[in-house]
């Protein structure tokens, strides 16, 4: 089976419809993939940059880049790379309004077993819950029940 790699501005032309000639031929590809015609594969890097297009350049609010994002990883045909962590991280980009990379770095870390961030950002980082931000300046964190080593 032909293994083909799906760019970024691929996926936004089909979820955006901005270009209907465009997104109709995305529509196409999406088909023969779904019919096994070849297998489409992507990164989570191209994921981010999806979100990152659709909520700063599209102006779509958090809720709605999820359920696209979702849409995506769902789509037969398609293998995400880290398909798992991605709509973990949309959850949390959505329902604790954060940065979606803030998100996969947190899920990230629990699938790790990493339990503590050194990051400038704590207001992001503090609605995770079960992941202590530190500042850099911070004393090393001691060996406590959230430590993995």
């Amino acid at each position: 089976m032909m293994r083909c790699f799906v760019d970024t501005n691929v996926f936004l032309r089909y979820l955006t419809d901005d270009l209907p000639e465009q997104a109709s031929h995305v529509e196409d590809l999406l088909r023969k993939a779904e019919k096994g015609e070849l297998t489409l594969v992507t990164s989570a890097l191209v994921v981010a940059e999806i979100v990152w297009a659709l909520e700063s350049y599209y102006g779509l609010p958090k809720d709605a880049v999820a359920d696209k994002v979702t849409a995506i990883l769902n789509t037969p045909g398609l293998e995400v790379e880290h398909a798992h962590l991605i709509a973990e991280a949309v959850v949390l980009y959505a329902a604790e309004n954060v940065d979606y990379a803030d998100a996969f770095n947190a899920c990230w870390m629990r699938e790790h077993g990493i339990r503590r961030a050194y990051t400038f950002d704590q207001r992001h980082f503090a609605r995770f819950g079960d992941i202590v931000a530190l500042l850099p300046g911070d004393p090393p964190p001691d060996r406590g029940p959230l430590s993995v080593i």
